[in-house]
């Protein structure tokens, strides 16, 4: 941990010739510390700091070398280390302790961000500026309040610098929606500030996945204000959005994309169902009732058919049968959900079993049309008496 900051407190005369060697060592160490832990999330911090401090020391030169300066052959790599380390999400008995690389990397993305645009701002790609925006957008609307807070203060200093930073997609947008009259004096940390205004990213194309991926996550968490806030704040979002199908669809698009994407990521796939379940019961996805031949219904059983397949998750398993009960109000995938829950009424853990009938009840209850007549109070009886 020592070494890697040393490194970073490193004079220039020092690095020049070495900056190559250097930088490598601190890229492989953002990632992780050799002969260390994979868990030894300080070392990695203090990596992505030195990486920070480094950039600053040696200079930036579009014609320089890169053993001397930062340079067109390397500004990519250094930022794609400072990318990463805003996906660290390493966990140990302490909890979540990746929070302190993530913080550290989106310090990184701001100070190399400015220093560029302020030295040389034909080095930054289009490509670089969005993802290091949409990283910033991602962490804006996660579940830890101090990081949430980090992440929209280095969001607000680069869509707000009197540097302007080259390429940011739906700039004229960003600054409408964070404006400087509302932005200046909001608590970022405070859930009911933060996600009425976050949440409206979602209609920028270029942010609408990561934007979608964080919410999703701070939807499913344990912090109860933070779920009661970015929940209503997403159900007031799709409200104004879903008066047809085709305003709809980019949504239901990304979500699906989501899911595929982060197939058996416990992390974003748990919340996401808790997400999808809260979607489903307020009616959001309703227009694809009469729809006919909408692919929505049937992709997403598939997917959460796919993600509990040989699970032993008992948590996953357990928030699928929410989702699955709640597209029995699809006709087009009403016969396949309901095998999916007959054989989730014969799994191997009682608490599936019990918890599968009950929802399946109040199902059948609130929605008196899934089953016919003649045998509905048959089933209900059924799964009411029985001891699962």
């Amino acid at each position: 941990m020592g070494f890697a900051l040393a490194l970073g407190a490193l004079p220039k005369p020092l690095l020049q010739g070495r900056l190559s060697q250097v930088l490598d060592k601190l890229v492989e160490g953002v990632k992780n510390i050799a002969g260390c832990e994979p868990k030894y999330a300080e070392a990695r911090r203090d990596a992505v700091r030195a990486l920070t401090r480094i950039c600053p020391t040696v200079g930036v030169a579009s014609s320089g070398s890169c053993d001397h300066c930062i340079c067109p052959d390397n500004v990519s790599t250094v930022f794609r280390a400072l990318f990463a380390a805003t996906r660290d999400y390493t966990t140990d008995s302490r909890g979540d302790i990746g929070v302190v690389v993530r913080e550290a990397g989106m310090s990184g993305i701001e100070q190399l961000a400015l220093l560029i645009t302020n030295k040389d701002p034909e080095l930054i790609s289009p490509e670089i500026t969005k993802e290091a925006i949409c990283c910033l957008v991602q962490q804006s609307n996660e579940k830890i309040d101090r990081t949430r807070a980090v992440a929209c203060s280095k969001l607000m200093t680069l869509i707000h610098s009197s540097l302007v930073v080259p390429h940011i997609p739906h700039h004229h947008e960003l600054l409408q929606i964070f404006h400087k009259s509302v932005t200046s004096e909001l608590n970022w940390a405070a859930p009911q500030s933060s996600f009425p205004l976050t949440i409206q990213l979602l209609r920028l194309p270029s942010y609408s996945y990561h934007t979608l991926l964080g919410v999703i996550v701070s939807v499913g968490g344990l912090t109860e204000s933070t779920v009661r806030h970015s929940s209503a704040s997403l159900l007031s979002y799709l409200k104004s959005v879903t008066g047809s199908s085709d305003t709809l669809d980019p949504f239901a698009d990304t979500l699906l994309t989501l899911f595929r994407d982060h197939h058996k990521d416990t992390r974003v796939v748990l919340p996401l169902l808790k997400t999808l379940d809260l979607l489903l019961s307020n009616a959001v996805f309703d227009v694809y009732l009469t729809s006919e031949g909408h692919p929505f219904p049937g992709s997403l059983l598939t997917l959460v058919k796919d993600e509990i397949k040989k699970s032993r998750d008992a948590k996953k398993i357990l928030a699928s049968v929410n989702v699955f009960c709640d597209l029995l109000q699809f006709p087009a995938v009403r016969r396949s959900t309901l095998i999916q829950l007959m054989l989730l009424l014969c799994h191997a853990f009682p608490k599936v079993r019990k918890t599968t009938a009950d929802q399946l009840y109040i199902t059948l209850v609130t929605y008196d049309d899934i089953l016919d007549a003649a045998v509905s109070d048959d089933v209900i009886t059924v799964l009411s008496d029985t001891l699962w």
